[in-house]
């Protein structure tokens, strides 16, 4: 068995779009330090040439978060016995799985069915773009379990519906269907379940339509935009455009 099968996921190539597939269908792809380990190592090998990857789970559903095994087993128990520094470190090193969906030349889909609760929740939101299933349930589930979100969902969720509502999710822990994430603005589309693949493919083909510099500069403006006011923001516009204007004119450096 291979390292990404025994973590509980695989990753496909197929040109420029990579496909990673949590793999463990018979627990609803729950998830578990190894396969955050396992995520991370294989982004910081991803091929050079990916330029959209999918994010999808085998089977009925997305991924129904941290596998219980782990809160009722000593690892969860052990990051309780460490120093707050070292237990901060261990998460910071969970985060990775998850950040790297956001690096700066990748443009990133989570394609979700079923249950995308908690941990799986947040991994669709470390996407760029989201497609639900019309069977999809998203639920911020960390506070039934006395947690807090900590794998990189807070602040994407914020953006995505509001301070309030990413409050009363978080707080409520309550399920959100498929229709109100799209009322409400977490996915950009749902479709019917049998057509969800499809539908993942495209948009990475739109996406891939476009010159990847551009999509690049594009991708960074908006990732940045809430933090910037408006003098800073058009500033940014510009230097991004004289860059792509020196580019296209065979200028670049």
């Amino acid at each position: 068995m291979s390292e990404m099968a025994a973590a509980g996921f695989r990753i496909s190539q197929d040109g420029p779009v990579a496909t990673v597939t949590l793999d463990r269908p018979e627990v609803r792809n729950a998830q578990t330090p190894e396969l955050w380990a396992g995520l991370a190592e294989a982004a910081r090998g991803l091929a050079g040439d990916v330029r959209v990857v999918v994010v999808r789970g085998e089977g009925r559903s997305f991924s129904a978060g941290l596998d219980l095994k782990v809160v009722q087993g000593g690892e969860f128990q052990q990051l309780a016995t460490v120093s707050p520094e070292e237990c901060a470190d261990r998460i910071a090193g969970f985060q990775q799985a998850f950040s790297w969906l956001r690096r700066p030349d990748l443009v990133t889909i989570a394609a979700v069915q079923g249950h995308a609760i908690g941990a799986g929740f947040q991994l669709a939101l470390a996407c760029d773009l989201r497609i639900a299933a019309d069977d999809a349930l998203f639920a911020m589930a960390e506070v039934t379990l006395g947690l807090v979100p900590d794998l990189t969902g807070t602040k994407r969720l914020v953006e995505l519906v509001g301070y309030a509502r990413a409050l009363e999710l978080c707080v409520t822990g309550r399920r959100v269907n498929a229709a109100e994430a799209d009322r409400i603005g977490l996915v950009n589309l749902v479709v019917g379940r049998d057509e969800l693949d499809a539908a993942a493919a495209d948009l990475a083909n739109a996406v891939l339509a476009a010159p990847r510099d551009a999509v690049v500069e594009i991708k960074a403006l908006l990732a940045a935009a809430s933090g910037r006011g408006f003098a800073e923001q058009e500033r940014a516009e510009r230097e991004a455009q004289t860059r792509r204007i020196r580019d296209l004119a065979g200028l670049g450096e």
